[in-house]
């Protein structure tokens, strides 16, 4: 896992959970006077907090009119929050964390049209929460939440590089370059791809990486690509018009596992054999991947964790931290049967 910071002038919530041994959650726990935290905990905590110079003023300054609730907010239809289990696991990890820090976790869908943002958007700025946790960001649809007063943290670099936002985002680039490098040190001499929603930089990145690698071997070919919005139909609806594009395919990267299981659907019905006509690889890591028969061959984004992080930086925000953050977290291949 890589990590870059912006320097910073007063130490925060985070520096006082790292000199304490203890996560930012538990760190919060013992800022806010919940009871239920160790006494041991609570004397380390308070002098990680003194050793630091971690002002109690501003610590209550910072708790001061505070609500107990954290937003996260989805920018997707409601149907495809239940129907992706990538939205679910992230809520896991963050609403573990938030629960430990004695928070309530309010979820919020944000559909395409402006009609849906105003009401979300008004809710986040009138006080019903102390800081929001956005993900499934779209570059068509961006969501304006510059001018809220409260801090937010992203899931995934935003689209425009972020600026001064604070963000978690995983290895995107590299684990699609080392997804398509397999397929192609497997002898696979016609490796395509369904790539993601190019207006989210998981989708970017993704192509990214797969170009890196089919470049460098000399498979660059833009017939090879199509596109999907990571959903399972749109794996299967793109695989269908790769098919009558390059019937002599051989591997495909599919930038998602819910698209990667739509691909097997269609090369199924298309009488090809995966992994013996067709080698296919996905990206997540999600349980399903698991049941495909094969099983399917993927990259793994730690997910929970990538929830988790997210909630300790908005924690480290709310205990005062005024810089941006950002943390880059690894990818890894996992070896199964269909690549």
């Amino acid at each position: 896992m890589s990590s870059v910071e912006l320097p910073q002038l007063r130490p925060t919530l985070a520096d006082v959970a790292r000199a304490a041994g203890v996560s930012t959650a538990t760190a919060s726990r013992v800022l806010n006077g919940f009871p239920r935290v160790r006494p041991k905990t609570r004397k380390q905590v308070e002098s990680a907090m003194s050793a630091l110079g971690y002002a109690r003023q501003r610590a209550a300054r910072a708790t001061a009119g505070r609500t107990g609730s954290v937003a996260l907010v989805v920018c997707e239809e409601v149907l495809r929050l239940f129907a992706d289990p990538f939205f679910a696991r992230i809520s896991a990890g963050a609403g573990k964390e938030l629960t430990e820090a004695g928070l309530q976790l309010v979820l919020l869908t944000v559909p395409a049209t402006e009609n849906y943002q105003a009401p979300v958007l008004r809710y986040l700025d009138g006080g019903h929460v102390d800081g929001a946790l956005v993900v499934g960001m779209h570059g068509r649809r961006p969501l304006d939440l510059d001018w809220l007063g409260i801090p937010v943290v992203f899931g995934g670099r935003p689209v425009g590089g972020g600026g001064c936002s604070s963000y978690v985002d995983v290895d995107n680039r590299g684990g699609a370059q080392r997804a398509t490098q397999r397929l192609i040190d497997a002898g696979r001499r016609t490796v395509a791809t369904i790539a993601g929603p190019q207006d989210m930089t998981a989708g970017v990145d993704r192509l990214l990486g797969y170009r890196q690698a089919v470049v460098g071997a000399g498979q660059a070919d833009r017939g090879l690509v199509v596109f999907g919005d990571f959903g399972q139909a749109s794996g299967e609806h793109a695989t269908t018009r790769l098919l009558d594009r390059r019937p002599h395919v051989d591997a495909i990267f599919a930038a998602s596992d819910m698209m990667a299981v739509g691909a097997m659907r269609a090369l199924h019905r298309a009488g090809r054999r995966v992994p013996g006509d067709v080698a296919v690889i996905g990206f997540d890591d999600l349980p399903i991947g698991r049941r495909t028969d094969p099983p399917l061959t993927t990259v793994r984004q730690p997910i929970e964790e990538m929830g988790a992080r997210m909630t300790g930086e908005l924690l480290a925000m709310l205990g005062g931290s005024a810089a941006p953050r950002c943390a880059v977290l690894d990818t890894k291949l996992i070896l199964r049967a269909t690549a």
